[in-house]
């Protein structure tokens, strides 16, 4: 039977949620929440929370934006924890970041789950569950699989971990004395998560304590009773609530591995990330530096012959040499082709020969079929790339060097090739919609009081679509009264880099407000350039993303009110500041994506190839959440009030400026700099009262 989607736009109204199905016991135990906490009744998540609870009573999947304020965690988690007291299966909630799901397991269900526990029929058991590389492996810890590198490098100076890790200070500290902290606090912890580590650590530190799910022996390793990852599996599969990530979503929806315990119902958080971290997931990359590591680990871990994967790396390597980081659009090259049916015809060869024995343990044997299979499978998929279904390209890195600073990538660097789907929209109908009630929510999900963009993104839109509503039910924050947007029209269209005249600009905007400014730049240079000069120009104190961790950053720029902080993408999600430190927020360009972008180029041009739109579709589409979310810094609380200002013109002046603001929160707009410069040093000036 053929699917009619379905679109409708809610707006609170009085004590209309009480009469949806399945909304008066959640509305009562939110209401009773609430009160318990001293919260406010919001109407907008009285909504929420009961259009939520219809959904998971009637089975029909719900698209939901609410704005900042409305509270969208609790009016979630109070419908999911009242079904999950009756369901046979555990509601899984997925978030894109790893503070939402921090914020969620130790912060927003301990303390519900203590105001409602009265109210409950009985206890609600929540779990945590992540991929298996975030938790230590205590067979590796103990020795059980071979180093992989040479046991010299433990003792080398790690400035390149210490970067990696956030914590630049730490440049002088060796790998060694990062593994000898593991390994301390392994013994002591009960969950072996990596998150719960801190200070954290380098990457290339936590590979020594860690394995992939298939580098893992499974059943067949002497550990397994006490392995942290399986023990979080098993909680997982007892528990009501499952709170996990988007990308373990995406594998277990699309991967045939069964990495969540079995359910019917899903509730995404951060949605409007959802396709982006799903396309992460599945995106695969290949390089003969890669097939070089499973050729050198079946030489250290098996007696089959390694030299025809070897020659394979080689063959690999040479067909790379001299082409440009690029699109393939119709697939590989032909010599592309011939090295990469060598790899995988090496790669397959090898398997054989290294089948293991049905009780074998030899965790060195695994850890290199582990290496061999990933090769095979990325070949594969290359090799069947033709653009139609998945597109391939070329990328190359460039590299620090002494002197001169990040160098861009030459046609001579190390090559990688990357396969990745032209659109996860049926696969996600498959995968995830298919067979569950799905519900998604964000702040930013719909564009104009539509939600199509994102709902065709999601394999929502079409012939056999399944029926969805979307839901808005606005934010308490009155934004015209709260807030200013400001488009500078006059600057000149935004370069290649911060030009002098939003340096310019932004120096006024920063004094005229006194600081507590966020800067938001579509490049480390460009912050780095901003906040030069404004430090020569200014006795300001001017925070760098990059130049301590971002935590510490955070909390230092809410901490000095006139301080402010210049930073890139990370700095437009997630950054809750409210209160006096944040009013002012800088933009410097449209986040369109970049030119070069190969995965947006393949998408433009699909769209466009069927007739449609490519640039609204795809870039004009990311750049409108984008640039929504980070004008979400702004006004965080009720008593917030400032400037969101962006220095770049075509928001005011592009034929597709008014699809972008139809994104953005209703804040008093205006392109007059006297205006804002005057309200800026008014708020200063009001605040210092």
């Amino acid at each position: 039977m053929k699917s009619v989607n379905s679109q409708r736009i809610v707006a609170p109204r009085g004590d209309e949620p009480e009469t949806l199905p399945g909304a008066k016991d959640a509305l009562e135990l939110l209401d009773t929440a609430v009160e318990r906490t001293g919260g406010q009744r919001r109407d907008g998540q009285r909504t929420m929370a009961a259009h939520v609870a219809q959904a998971l009573d009637t089975r029909r999947h719900l698209l939901v934006q609410a704005g900042t304020g409305t509270g969208k965690s609790l009016a979630y988690l109070v419908p999911a924890i009242k079904r999950s007291i009756d369901s046979e299966s555990p509601i899984v909630i997925a978030t894109a970041t790893l503070a939402l799901q921090s914020q969620i397991v130790n912060r927003d269900v301990p303390r519900l789950l203590e105001t409602l526990d009265d109210q409950l029929e009985r206890p609600v058991d929540v779990a945590l569950l992540k991929g298996r590389n975030n938790y230590v492996c205590l067979h590796k810890l103990e020795g059980g699989y071979p180093d992989e590198e040479d046991p010299s490098a433990l003792f080398s100076l790690n400035s390149e971990g210490a970067q990696a890790s956030g914590h630049p200070d730490r440049a002088g500290s060796s790998l060694a004395e990062e593994v000898v902290r593991l390994r301390s606090w392994a013994e002591s912890s009960d969950t072996g998560d990596r998150d719960e580590l801190l200070p954290g650590v380098s990457d290339k530190a936590w590979r020594q304590v860690s394995v992939t799910a298939s580098e893992c022996l499974g059943r067949k390793c002497p550990l397994v009773e006490e392995c942290f990852s399986e023990l979080a599996r098993h909680r997982a599969g007892e528990a009501d609530v499952v709170i996990t990530n988007h990308a373990l979503l995406a594998i277990n929806a699309f991967e045939g591995i069964g990495v969540l315990p079995e359910h019917d119902t899903v509730i995404v958080d951060e949605a409007h990330e959802l396709v982006d971290r799903v396309t992460g997931a599945v995106t695969g990359a290949i390089s003969p530096v890669m097939v070089r590591a499973a050729a050198r680990a079946m030489r250290k871990n098996t007696s089959a012959e390694h030299e025809p994967l070897q020659a394979a790396a080689e063959a690999l390597d040479a067909a790379c040499t001299g082409k440009p980081a690029e699109l393939l659009p119709q697939g590989l090259t032909s010599d592309l082709k011939r090295a990469m049916e060598l790899t995988r015809d090496a790669a397959r060869a090898a398997l054989s020969d290294t089948k293991p024995e049905a009780k074998d343990s030899d965790a060195g044997r695994q850890m290199a079929r582990a290496r061999l299979t990933e090769v095979l499978e990325l070949s594969e998929r290359t090799l069947g790339a033709d653009g139609t279904f998945e597109v391939v390209w070329l990328s190359r890195v460039g590299g620090w060097e002494p002197g001169r600073g990040y160098v861009a990538a030459a046609d001579t660097d190390p090559a990688t090739i990357h396969v990745a789907p032209l659109s996860v929209a049926s696969r996600l109908r498959e995968g995830l919609f298919h067979d569950r009630t799905v519900v998604l929510t964000s702040a930013t999900l719909s564009i104009g009081h539509s939600f199509d963009s994102v709902a065709g993104s999601l394999g929502l839109k079409g012939e056999k679509a399944p029926t969805w509503e979307g839901l808005d039910v606005g934010s308490p924050f009155e934004y015209p009264k709260q807030g200013m947007l400001y488009m500078a029209a006059d600057l000149p269209k935004p370069g290649r880099s911060v030009s002098e005249e939003q340096l310019e600009r932004i120096l006024q905007l920063v004094e005229a407000s006194g600081g507590g400014a966020l800067g938001l730049f579509s490049s480390k240079r460009g912050a780095e350039q901003a906040a030069e000069y404004v430090r020569q120009n200014s006795d300001l104190n001017i925070l760098v993303q990059g130049e301590s961790s971002l935590r510490g950053l955070v909390k230092e720029f809410t901490d000095d009110e006139d301080a402010c902080l210049f930073g890139t993408m990370s700095l437009w999600q997630g950054v809750d500041v409210p209160g006096r430190s944040c009013r002012l927020v800088m933009i410097d360009r449209i986040p369109f994506p970049r030119p070069d972008d190969p995965l947006s180029s393949a998408r433009t041009r699909a769209v466009s190839q069927s007739g449609g739109n490519g640039f609204m579709a795809v870039s004009a589409y990311h750049a409108a959440i984008r640039l929504a979310q980070g004008s979400g810094r702004l006004i965080r609380a009720s008593d917030d009030r400032g400037v969101v200002a962006v220095l770049d013109s075509r928001l005011a002046t592009a034929r597709y400026g008014g699809f972008l603001r139809s994104a953005l929160p209703p804040l008093w707009t205006t392109d007059k700099l006297p205006t804002v410069t005057g309200a800026l040093r008014r708020l200063a000036e009001t605040s210092r009262e």
